[in-house]
């Protein structure tokens, strides 16, 4: 094993953000379990969000979801069919929303398969190797992006914000003497994504930024591309709540969940000015600002904890009205076919 390898193994091991999702979750499962007896449902938190497929645990759509969304609050957007030919689609898509865009797998998992992507020949080159339904969205240019998780209980006439992470995105700063391959080595964070980065940009990667030349490197918020999370939880005010809880009820049936905002400036996000929803999560999402290099491993099961309870209380209020969640076999069959899901996916990732 070389040195550098060795240094990034080091580098996993006593940084728990990077430990695998089963290892992070383990104590966790215990805690799920406590929930499912009392709710004496294995998928209780299915009926979290009686909208949404699944309750948005898994396999859900985005489709679904930016249709219940008011459209003025989230990117022009495109849902390519695969029935539909490769030129119609085309056509169809670049008639709606300029270059560069944003495609992602209708039925997503954890930023797989999304690019940005510049001309139609690389849409039609995505387009081959999509085996699945996707999005084309425009490419929102705000400088700013975050995650807030909202929730509500039913019935209620007011949710809150529980946790906000603010997002670096993956980018280097050329020193004009290092190429770009080697300016992400020198960061282990950006070193973990050298491969994915490698894929992207080609023989870029050798080329040497100017002095102080920023270059972004992966244009989405994304965990596990490389963007840093940094929690921004101090950053909840009244104006921000009211503003988040006035739009996530103006979305049918949402009560839990994080959505994934881009915006021109933190005053105007506060006043419910030039922000866009990127994505929307339910039942599955997670309190991201877990996530932050400064919160321990024992502030992330409690903070995931106290979303699970959020998520129990919900779900047993919306069952109480009579949504149902998942039955057993219903919720095995939904693991599956995400697990078959998943495979089709890395093929493009």
């Amino acid at each position: 094993m070389s040195a550098s390898s060795l240094k990034l193994k080091l580098h996993q091991l006593f940084h728990w953000e990077y430990w695998p999702f089963g290892i992070v979750y383990l104590p966790i499962y215990l805690v799920w379990m406590y929930y499912a007896f009392r709710s004496r449902s294995f998928f209780f938190g299915t009926a979290s969000n009686p909208t949404i497929t699944n309750g948005g645990f898994l396999m859900e759509s985005k489709k679904q979801i930016y249709d219940l969304i008011p459209a003025q609050h989230y990117p022009k957007t495109y849902y390519w069919n695969k029935a539909i030919s490769v030129e119609e689609n085309c056509r169809n898509a670049a008639n709606k929303i300029s270059f560069p865009m944003i495609v992602k797998p209708d039925i997503g998992m954890r930023g797989m398969a999304i690019k940005k992507l510049d001309d139609i020949e690389s849409l039609r080159n995505y387009a081959a190797q999509m085996p699945v339904d996707f999005m084309v969205q425009e490419y929102i240019s705000y400088p700013y992006e975050c995650g807030i998780f909202y929730v509500r209980i039913p019935g209620t006439d007011k949710g809150k914000i529980t946790g906000i992470v603010s997002k670096e995105l993956l980018a280097v700063t050329g020193d004009g003497k290092s190429t770009i391959r080697e300016l992400i080595i020198a960061n282990p964070r950006f070193h973990f994504q050298l491969d994915a980065i490698e894929k992207i940009i080609g023989h870029e990667i050798e080329t040497i930024p100017a002095k102080g030349e920023n270059k972004l490197l992966v244009p989405f918020g994304n965990h596990c591309r490389g963007a840093k999370f940094i929690d921004d939880s101090a950053a909840i005010t009244e104006q921000l709540s009211n503003t988040i809880d006035t739009l996530c009820k103006q979305i049918p049936g949402f009560y839990f969940g994080r959505m994934d905002i881009k915006y021109q400036h933190p005053d105007e996000l506060k006043e419910g000015k030039n922000f866009c929803i990127i994505e929307l999560n339910g039942a599955g999402s997670e309190p991201t600002h877990i996530y932050d290099p400064k919160h321990s491993i024992w502030y992330a099961w409690q903070e995931i904890t106290r979303h699970l309870n959020y998520l129990y209380q919900i779900s047993k209020h919306n069952r109480l009205s009579g949504f149902r969640a998942l039955t057993t076999m219903e919720g095995i069959r939904m693991l599956l076919a995400n697990k078959r899901h998943v495979q089709l996916l890395k093929s493009v990732s």
